[in-house]
């Protein structure tokens, strides 16, 4: 059985890098597996401390965002991660089997340290979080980023370990790494990243999206000089959303100049508004029904924790814990 498990954290505005990169892989994945299962992480997100209410807001967002992207509850098991609590028993348990070697090892740890973000016990054990959430479902396939590559090896390790230990439970996971998704150039030209500050949201005011895609940077080059599309953020941007045919034509009028840099930022925006159109169209019609959003939650959940108590039983079992 192909059992899928994504996560997404509730960490700000979901913006077009979060859609070609996460959402639209979680949205297709739930069409060819057998099951799968996608939750919102708001346990992770407490590394940060983010203030209580700014975290409620954001799971709502989250939630609101992805259904209107595609995601279908139908295919997919959609809930929040608190609303498990068996991750938490087994993150201790798996904690108890985890050499600390192996945490000290984590790029993505040492990376955050090296921002400036507190180093906290939970940011530092993160990986054995993460491994609970994979390992609880008995999850098959885990897309990640390449970022993430390191934790889901780690999530082996653990698994490798415990079964050894103790009694072959875990079933060891395999990565889906994506090798179609391209870097995501953000308004200054670096990857699109809210820690850069320089994100697109893919929901929100219509005039203020439309400043954003105006101020993309650009080099000097004047309105009647011929362009390169092929080192210009505009058109990097603009083939996320265009058809063959118009990324030919706009690169046509790049290379013959009398074509400003103005005049690409407002096709892009054109065919920005166009491909979400149904889903800000989807969003506005889900937001008026906070109850149907609760109730996908709840679903969700009712079967994941059903998955989750099952194995807790088999692990409970297994360390001498009735």
């Amino acid at each position: 059985m192909k059992r899928v498990l994504t996560g997404i954290q509730p960490s700000g505005i979901l913006h077009i890098g979060n859609y070609f990169g996460a959402i639209k892989s979680s949205v297709e994945l739930q069409n060819v597996a057998d099951e799968a299962f996608l939750f919102i992480a708001d346990f992770h997100s407490l590394t940060v401390n983010p203030k209580p209410e700014d975290l409620r807001e954001r799971v709502k967002r989250v939630a609101l965002d992805y259904l209107a992207c595609g995601l279908d509850p139908e295919k997919s098991n959609f809930f929040r991660q608190s609303d498990i609590p068996e991750v938490c028993e087994l993150t201790w348990i798996l904690n108890c089997v985890t050499g600390t070697g192996l945490l000290e090892r984590a790029h993505s740890y040492k990376d955050k340290i090296a921002k400036g973000f507190s180093p906290n016990n939970g940011l530092f054990s993160y990986p054995v979080l993460m491994a609970s959430d994979i390992l609880i479902y008995k999850s098959t396939l885990v897309p990640v980023g390449k970022d993430q590559k390191q934790h889901l090896e780690m999530t082996r390790d653990i698994a490798i370990k415990f079964n050894q230990m103790y009694k072959e439970i875990f079933v060891l996971p395999e990565g889906y790494i994506s090798e179609n998704v391209a870097v995501i150039p953000g308004t200054d030209g670096q990857k699109m990243s809210k820690s850069y500050n320089n994100t697109i949201e893919i929901f929100g005011d219509e005039k203020m999206i439309r400043k954003k895609f105006m101020s993309i940077q650009t080099d000097s080059k004047g309105l009647e000089e011929p362009k390169d599309p092929d080192h210009c953020n505009i058109f990097a941007l603009y083939k996320l959303f265009a058809t063959p045919a118009q990324q030919e034509e706009m690169a046509a009028r790049y290379r013959a100049g009398n074509y400003g840099y103005g005049h690409a930022k407002q096709a892009l925006f054109e065919a920005y508004m166009d491909f979400f159109a149904p889903m800000r169209k989807r969003r506005a019609e889900l937001e008026k029904d906070p109850g149907y959003i609760e109730s996908v939650l709840k679903k969700g959940a009712e079967k994941a924790r059903a998955l989750a108590q099952q194995t807790m039983v088999e692990v409970r079992e297994a360390v001498g814990i009735r």
